[in-house]
């Protein structure tokens, strides 16, 4: 996926960020993504898909159960989506485990007094 780093690709990624979330809390009913956490959307250069980077509390080990319920909520997210965002298309939504924090903070080598 090409992705595109306009101004209106991150401010559109952030919106959609912030309106899954909140579907996500108040709508959908699976206990499965209860705890979970968008930590961002990248949009690629067309609009035509947005990769949702997320985390859950119960870690990297539930991440295949979590993924599985995503793409099974994915036409329902999509929807009501399209009843929050003024767009001409919604993306195609990519669910992706994101791991900024454990390759920059867990794995990171441990720093040494001088």
């Amino acid at each position: 996926m090409q992705r595109s780093n306009s101004r209106r690709a991150v401010q559109m990624g952030d919106q959609i960020m912030q309106v899954l979330a909140s579907i996500l809390i108040q709508e959908v009913e699976d206990p499965t993504l209860a705890l979970l956490t968008i930590t961002g959307v990248r949009l690629n250069r067309d609009f035509s898909i947005a990769e949702v980077l997320y985390t859950h509390l119960r870690g990297r080990a539930a991440e295949p159960e979590i993924t599985k319920a995503l793409y099974h909520a994915k036409g329902f997210l999509r929807s009501r989506l399209s009843k929050e965002l003024n767009l001409r298309g919604i993306p195609e939504l990519r669910f992706k485990w994101d791991t900024f924090l454990e390759d920059m903070v867990y794995d990171a080598p441990p720093e040494t007094d001088r």
